[in-house]
């Protein structure tokens, strides 16, 4: 009875499996396709950066140095002689600690109507100390030519705080920089109407001539004809087919979702300062032999306290110096031959063995690309 119970659970198993669609691995080529929005930028779609100065009020004694920062004195004086009141009589004598001066920056978005909100983000410019608490005053914030897209207002938000006594004081974050959520409302839109062009300007963030090859047949395919073709290497001009005219931004955004392969320029990025290197994939190097050995040498100082025998009526008590010299001249590291078109992997594996640091590693690839070895191009940041 258990055996018939067996066969039967097999049984159902096997239908089960047989009736489930079988998971074949993904294929290299198609991992590494990404869509046309996450490599380009189309034409009109940009954002704006917009800066402004304003005044941070309803501090707790944090806030500017009236005699450090004139400039927030004369900010106060003028605001409040467009509020009507006086200030002949007090500009001299003005020490109050609860005002920040303060620079409000923000991105306009792309396509950004008159009444949107947007954030906007706050830093001390004079010597306050401390944003918590504070409230922006109206700042009008300028473009680059000069004219005022947005206003700011509001409460300041800030990511740290700063507490101390007589004794100790700690600081986390930073706080004389905060952020106004929904703090600027647009004043003035940035014409420009996409629905009216007739030829579209897609701009590669790589540019690449078999990317843009690339990408223009991708388009052509989808279009069903020539609506694509590319210009240079960052750009492929886009026109919309008889069908889409009156359609641009439904076309576009059929375009953006398309997915092609990019292609990667080998390429070597170092940052000295923090010894990082980051390789692409094509990275390549030729027959070449590596050698790498540093001279280390450690000098320990213990000294010690000699001192006479108890009760003695002769000697003094004295520091004997202990010396204790020790050499690595690397002897234990040999020559390593890394043969033609080795790959990154056998690279990396290569130079491990050979008990390279990070350091020492951005040395060895700048040598390397001294002896015409190495195919790639290295980037120094």
């Amino acid at each position: 009875m258990a055996r018939r119970h067996t066969k039967l659970i097999l049984a159902l198993f096997a239908a089960v499996l047989a009736a489930s669609p079988i998971l074949q691995p993904r294929d290299a080529a198609a991992q590494s396709r990404v869509r046309i929005k996450d490599i380009a930028d189309f034409e009109g779609v940009r954002q704006n950066m917009l800066v402004g100065y304003g005044l941070v009020i309803g501090l707790n004694g944090t806030g500017d140095t009236i005699a450090n920062a004139p400039f927030t004195q004369q900010s106060i004086i003028g605001m409040l002689e467009r509020m009507g009141v006086n200030t002949r009589d007090i500009s001299s004598t003005l020490r109050t600690k609860n005002v920040a001066a303060v620079m409000v920056t923000g991105t306009l978005p792309a396509f950004g109507r008159t009444g949107t909100r947007m954030d906007v983000n706050i830093g001390a410019l004079g010597d306050a100390t401390n944003l918590m608490g504070g409230t922006l005053l109206v700042t009008p914030m300028l473009g680059a030519d000069g004219e005022v897209y947005a206003v700011a207002q509001g409460p300041v938000a800030i990511s740290g705080f700063a507490a101390g006594g007589a004794g100790a004081s700690v600081t986390r974050g930073t706080p004389t920089g905060g952020r106004v959520a929904n703090g600027a409302i647009v004043e003035r839109e940035v014409t420009f109407e996409l629905s009216s062009l007739e030829v579209v300007n897609v701009t590669l963030r790589n540019p690449d001539f078999t990317t843009a090859r690339r990408m223009a047949q991708a388009i052509n395919a989808f279009a069903g004809g020539p609506a694509a073709r590319a210009r240079d290497p960052g750009t492929v001009l886009v026109m919309a087919p008889p069908n889409r005219r009156n359609d641009i931004v439904g076309f576009l955004t059929d375009i953006e979702q398309l997915q092609i392969q990019p292609d990667q320029m080998a390429r070597v990025v170092i940052d000295e300062k923090s010894g990082t290197i980051v390789m692409g994939e094509n990275v390549r190097i030729s027959t070449v032999a590596i050698a790498q050995g540093n001279l280390t040498i450690r000098i320990t100082e213990t000294p010690q306290v000699s001192q006479p025998n108890p009760f003695s009526t002769t000697g003094t008590t004295t520091t004997v110096p202990r010396t204790d010299i020790q050499v690595d001249d690397g002897a234990g590291r040999n020559l390593a031959v890394l043969p033609g078109s080795v790959t990154l992997q056998e690279l990396v594996n290569g130079l491990n063995a050979l008990g390279i640091t990070p350091r020492d590693m951005i040395t060895i690839l700048q040598a390397i690309k001294a002896a015409g070895a190495l195919q790639a191009e290295i980037s120094v940041l």
